[in-house]
């Protein structure tokens, strides 16, 4: 039997919930991301969101495009202001690439946002300087309702190259919900990549 949906009946957290749903038979580490990940680690809704992504390791990409083989799949072309391309079957995609979109009529979710994270062997790389790295085993963790998440600290500063003022929100939400080591690390990556970040 397909794994066990998840209870979302009258639920704050239906969103991310039908997106587990959707995973719950998917074998690779995954997590929800961005904004959706800081409020489940709070375990609180603090704002409204635009969309819902989630975050997987590059190796497992085609172990995803084959889980969601039903789904119309696109990757986003960098630097051309988001222009998507078909994700045809077995292509690998390499750096710059690092988004996809996945579409789907007439069903809920409708549309998700893949985002590929780098790693190598056991540890997890920053995209944009791979100096920054973290033990794959503390790339994410469980939400209070079981839901995987990415680190709070690795979504922070993912947020922090240009923040918006969705971003700003999120940090002064969940910064002081961090233990010692989750915010000096996030202190310490985000000086290495941007000296001067206020």
């Amino acid at each position: 039997m397909k794994g066990q949906p998840f209870q979302t009946e009258m639920n704050p957290f239906d969103e991310p919930l039908r997106v587990a749903t959707l995973m719950a038979d998917f074998k690779k580490p995954w997590f929800v991301a961005g904004g959706w990940a800081i409020d489940l680690y709070l375990g609180r809704v603090t704002r409204v969101h635009k969309d819902i992504e989630i975050s997987i390791l590059r190796s497992d990409q085609l172990a995803l495009q084959k889980y969601l083989k039903t789904w119309e799949l696109k990757k986003v072309i960098p630097k051309t202001g988001g222009r998507m391309e078909l994700w045809v079957e077995r292509e690998f995609l390499e750096l710059p690439i690092h988004e996809i979109h996945g579409y789907r009529a007439n069903d809920d979710p409708s549309h998700l946002e893949i985002l590929l994270n780098e790693s190598s062997g056991e540890h997890w790389k920053f995209r944009r300087n791979p100096a920054i790295t973290r033990p794959v085993s503390q790339l994410g963790l469980r939400s209070g309702i079981g839901v995987p998440i990415l680190s709070p600290e690795i979504v922070l500063l993912y947020k922090a190259k240009e923040p918006r003022l969705d971003d700003e929100v999120d940090f002064q939400n969940v910064f002081a919900a961090l233990d010692d080591e989750r915010r000096v690390w996030l202190r310490q990556a985000i000086e290495v990549c941007y000296p001067g970040h206020e």
